[in-house]
């Protein structure tokens, strides 16, 4: 329940924020809040370099740990890796980062996919005896729901760059109306995975790679940790070059 309010809220704000970019012709988190705050906007700057500092840290984290579990290397490795895939990409600017978004795109939805298949022919009946013994919604899945919303939804102004292609205030909102759904698509499948072992899969550090131990299938372990990196890859650029537009349409001409 949480987690589809979570969608509804993202579709809402991502739809009013596309279609009010296109509108003013903000394709940067600084244009954009300029027009919407005038001179209160410094207070999204302030805000977003203390969200990138903490969230770019999440993501390396999250990198060493799966370097970890694939090669048994120190966990340093993989954030290292991950920091430099990042500077790589924002490196040659927005078509870079979209060509990065597109090709992992298709690689979280092809994999998650072949994952719940996987979850549904392995343990598919303890996903289902789950769901008929869970209790009614506990009374914060709405607070749940909301926080989750609200501190993810800083990517829809993170992904203002690639606003440019659009040619209409349709095309703005119908973007935003269907960019909650994709991204919760992966969580939903993945939490439908995570139910056939709740609630001790709570307390492992990365559910992931409980789950794909109990598929049991290495060359799709292999796959799944690697699809995590790219999403992360995925990620992390787009947090950065934000800053780097925001920096460039600052620039005298």
């Amino acid at each position: 329940a949480g987690m589809l309010l979570a969608m509804l809220v993202w579709s809402g704000i991502a739809a009013i924020t596309f279609a009010f970019a296109r509108l003013v012709g903000a394709y940067d988190y600084r244009h954009f809040f300029a027009t919407l705050l005038g001179p209160a906007a410094f207070l999204f700057e302030i805000a977003y370099v203390l969200f990138v500092v903490p969230i770019l840290s999440v993501f390396a984290a999250a990198a060493g740990a799966i370097g970890a579990a694939l090669l048994g290397w120190p966990t340093a490795v993989g954030g290292l890796l991950l920091a430099a895939g990042i500077v790589a990409t924002v490196a040659f600017g927005t078509a870079s980062v979209e060509r990065l978004f597109q090709y992992v795109s298709w690689l979280l939805y092809g994999v998650y996919a072949l994952f719940i298949l996987l979850c549904l022919l392995k343990f598919g009946g303890r996903i289902g005896g789950a769901f008929a013994a869970a209790p009614p919604p506990a009374a914060g899945w709405m607070t749940g729901g909301l926080t989750y919303a609200g501190y993810n939804i800083i990517g829809a102004v993170v992904i203002l760059p690639v606003l440019r292609h659009m040619t209409s205030q349709r095309d703005a909102v119908v973007a935003g109306l269907i960019a909650g759904p994709l991204a919760m698509l992966p969580a939903i499948l993945f939490f439908l995975g995570m139910v056939a072992f709740y609630p001790e899969i709570a307390a492992e550090t990365l559910p992931s790679d409980f789950l794909l131990r109990e598929i049991g299938i290495a060359p799709f372990h292999w796959r799944f940790q690697l699809m995590i990196f790219g999403a992360l890859l995925e990620s992390g650029p787009g947090a950065v070059h934000a800053i780097n537009e925001r920096i460039a349409n600052s620039m005298p001409r």
